[in-house]
């Protein structure tokens, strides 16, 4: 009996073990960091599989698009509304690539890395990026 109820207690911790180490990141939308404008606060994420993503709307004018080819096969259409919070919880592991629907040419861009899997980085590498997207991609790329 005293057998069963340690293995309960063990069990619970390491539910709760789990679940703490849950790594949700927030990321600002902002016109201006540093020297940069039109940016994400956070330009390449790590997370695990089933964790959250917050875009925070710190400045106006920002949303989040998935771009066409840039994440795992399955995975559906994701485009934010404009000025608003967003946040979306990741199933599917490998490479989300993602930008500002207005300001992409600007180089806001961004990419999560779910699961430490890199299995679709050559779908990432043939993405179309547009003017100064174009520039900051293939450095964002190899950091990857």
């Amino acid at each position: 009996m005293k057998t069963l109820k340690n293995l309960t207690v063990l069990i619970t911790l390491l539910f709760f073990a789990s679940s703490s180490f849950a790594a949700d990141e927030t990321i600002e939308m902002l016109n201006k960091l540093g020297k940069e404008s039109m940016v994400y606060s956070k330009k390449v994420v790590r997370i695990d599989v089933g964790d959250t993503v917050f875009w925070k709307s710190t400045n106006p004018g920002h949303n989040v698009e998935f771009i066409k080819g840039g994440v795992p096969a399955g995975v559906e259409k994701f485009k934010t509304k404009f000025s608003k919070d967003a946040e979306y919880t990741f199933t599917v592991p490998g490479i989300y690539a993602y930008w500002c629907t207005p300001h992409k040419s600007m180089g806001m861009i961004g990419f999560v890395v779910v699961g430490n899997d890199k299995s679709n980085l050559e779908d990432i590498k043939k993405i179309k990026y547009y003017s100064r997207s174009k520039k900051i991609a293939p450095e964002l790329i190899n950091s990857l």
